[in-house]
């Protein structure tokens, strides 16, 4: 079945899901803020699910229409094909948004909705009565200026729950979020990546998992895995797929480390519930003992900030360290995200090579990227 296929996606993290979406390949339709479309099928649902790192969730497009009238969203509603996807038993539910649009009653757009769908249903299956004890279908209406769009999540939990975290500590950074900041480095499989602010290990961890091609969606389930309309079958092909193409034998050189004791055994509680473990390096250190002889190094961090923790003595030292470092280690390159916009004059006394407005949860924060000296060719 053809099929248009929403990926949603963090501000400001778009080209890297599309950059995702084509590596799977997928023929992309359109980007826009928030969201990428592309072309696929059943089997296309289950890989973006089990395969894209960055987006947020994995929605099928069901409709996109006007509407300045509720009997206009009823009857565009009632037209869509719900027995396609959703069986007698289904257990759907209508969520929905609206803004600059003349239906501007959510909850009013909602029971529109879900009463359209069901008379459909009512119809198709010749039943008066919904006991909706089946599988969830979490469907979404989103007006924007009179323009109804119609999604069926197919993701369930959002993409950032990939099921390796045991533990966590204080303010952790999404997993999406830190795989982003991964793809967006120059960090390679045979460069050094340090983060001297782990916390419960995150980024380190999004780092193998990319080093090691480990599908993130490879060890939880989706809600789209009890449909009738997604063949099992195609879920067990593509994870069969996903574990033949994980690389075990790359040697990585991750390091992660963090002042707080507690912080460093949740990431390794962590890393070795994602099964890379082996490959990562955790320590309980001070960023100010950060000291190396490496060249051509990559650090990818999420430091404190005031909205997040820490108080502004500390944050001060941690920038002094990195200026120290960074100084000392001319080829080594830095990629942070923060909403602390001294960062530039107190680590680096200069303006960040390139910056991008992103958001950590609902947060705004800035990805600084300071690039480092290339490093000499090997043989000299």
């Amino acid at each position: 079945m053809k099929l248009e296929i929403i990926a949603t996606a963090t501000f400001g993290l778009e080209a890297v899901v599309k950059r995702e979406i084509e590596n799977l390949g997928f023929k992309i339709l359109k980007s826009e803020d928030g969201k990428i479309t592309f072309i696929g099928d059943e089997r296309a649902v289950v890989k973006a699910n089990l395969w894209l790192r960055s987006a947020d969730r994995v929605q099928i497009k069901m409709g996109e229409f006007m509407a300045y009238e509720f009997e206009d969203l009823f009857q565009q509603m009632k037209a869509i094909e719900w027995e396609q996807w959703i069986p007698v038993d289904g257990k759907f539910i209508v969520n929905g948004s609206s803004v600059k649009s003349k239906l501007s009653s959510v909850p009013a757009c909602q029971s529109v909705a879900e009463k359209a769908i069901i008379e459909r249903l009512k119809d198709f299956y010749s039943v008066d009565y919904f006991e909706k004890s089946g599988a969830l279908y979490d469907i979404k209406i989103t007006l924007l200026k009179d323009r109804v769009t119609v999604t069926l999540d197919t993701t369930g939990p959002g993409l950032h729950k990939r099921g390796y975290r045991q533990a966590s500590v204080e303010a952790p950074i999404k997993e999406t979020l830190a795989a982003a900041m991964i793809q967006l480095s120059f960090w390679k499989k045979d460069r050094i990546l340090v983060d001297p602010c782990c916390g419960s290990g995150t980024i380190p961890i999004e780092a193998a998992m990319i080093g090691r091609n480990i599908a993130p969606g490879i060890s939880r389930e989706f809600v789209s895995e009890q449909w009738e309309a997604i063949p099992a079958h195609l879920w067990k092909e593509e994870r069969k797929a996903a574990f033949d193409a994980i690389d075990n034998d790359i040697e990585l050189k991750i390091y992660g480390s963090d002042i707080n004791p507690a912080a460093v055994q949740a990431a390794r509680a962590n890393a070795e519930a994602a099964g890379v473990d082996d490959c990562i390096r955790f320590n309980v250190a001070d960023v100010s003992v950060l000291r190396t002889k490496a060249i051509g190094g990559v650090m990818v961090t999420n430091p404190p900030y005031g909205e997040r923790i820490g108080n502004t003595h500390a944050i001060d030292k941690i920038y002094e360290a990195y200026n120290r470092f960074f100084t000392e280690n001319p080829t080594w390159s830095l990629f942070a995200v923060t909403s602390d916009k001294t960062i530039e004059k107190k680590a680096f006394g200069r303006p960040a090579d390139r910056r991008r407005k992103l958001y950590n949860g609902r947060l705004e924060v800035c990805y600084y990227q300071f690039h480092g000296q290339k490093p000499p060719k090997k043989e000299e």
